[in-house]
């Protein structure tokens, strides 16, 4: 079986060499080949990789004109893999490469897609916060088990990927896209290395960015959410607007209420903005779909059948 190991490059100068000489170690008499993809990066992780490419014939290298994100990196890496699996990994040196071949020995029990999990996690207390946001609202949205872990270190079969990459949007949530096409996945527990230089480029921005993608573009859940609001508080205003006449006909020397009115008006304003907005997301990101935005320019290809 002809392993693809996929791995989206940002700011990786510093670890991307020692990544690629623990692989060519952990895989040296395995069919394999690595598919590089630089996401824009700020160092010269471009120059970095050119020289891989060089030193290993396996080694194929996108190099893209722009950052597009970490998600569609990886989708541009599984358009140019061609093995029967492909291990997607970090380029931090966090997951250790020697660990897909667990991950390919559960995949051999007839899975589709396998996840790796962790016994403990040596993210920062924010990414692991943002891990745990994002594992309860897949389950929400996407309907994921709640027994499996989202990682971004899998494992996914030839089949699997044919079918995800047929989705041309520019916002891919790859999780959400395996979790659309198969239910045959598993997961299996795997070392986790501290990040030995540097930090996560995973900010808040970049995590809004990547639960808006899971919230628009792969579930109307929260659009069913707003319909319940409003049907909700549609409700409260009739229970209230009658309590209100009542309590005038019993008592009509109150006088009324100007501080509550006031904070109503602005609760309102808010939740309405709120839902505008959401709405604006869905009809923003749709029209962008339709006119034509990439997932991702590629700049120069290097490596394999160049």
């Amino acid at each position: 079986m002809k392993v693809s190991i996929c791995i989206p490059v940002y700011n990786g100068a510093d670890s991307i060499e020692r990544l690629l000489a623990a692989i060519d170690t952990a895989f040296s008499a395995a069919d394999k080949e690595v598919v590089l993809v630089n996401d824009g990066s700020r160092d010269n992780s471009a120059e970095v990789c050119r020289k891989l490419v060089e030193q290993y014939a396996y080694v194929r290298f996108i190099d893209l004109r722009k950052n597009s994100g970490e998600h569609n990196a990886v989708m541009c890496a599984l358009n140019y893999c061609t093995g029967d699996c492909a291990a997607i990994i970090d380029d931090d040196l966090q997951n250790p490469p020697e660990e897909i071949h667990k991950l390919i020995a559960e995949m051999e029990k007839g899975y589709d897609v396998v996840f790796a999990k962790y016994h403990k996690k040596k993210h920062s207390f924010f990414r692991n916060m943002g891990s745990k946001f994002n594992d309860l609202f897949a389950t929400w949205l996407l309907e994921k088990p709640k027994d499996l872990y989202l990682c971004s270190f899998k494992l996914i079969s030839r089949a699997v990927i044919d079918e995800i990459i047929k989705y041309k949007g520019p916002f891919p949530y790859v999780d959400g896209l395996i979790l659309r096409v198969t239910d045959s996945f598993s997961s299996v527990y795997v070392n986790h290395n501290a990040r030995e230089s540097g930090h996560s480029n995973y900010n808040l921005k970049r995590l809004v960015r990547l639960y808006l993608n899971m919230f628009i573009n792969f579930s109307i859940k929260p659009m069913r959410f707003i319909t319940m609001v409003g049907f909700s508080i549609m409700g409260i205003a009739l229970v209230l607007a009658a309590a209100f006449v009542i309590d005038k006909l019993l008592h009509p020397e109150t006088a009324a209420g100007w501080t509550s009115l006031a904070v109503l008006i602005l609760f309102f304003g808010g939740l309405q903005s709120f839902f505008l907005g959401l709405i604006g997301e869905y009809v923003g990101k749709n029209y962008l779909d339709k006119n034509g935005t990439p997932q991702w320019t590629v700049k120069d290809v290097y490596g394999v059948e160049e």
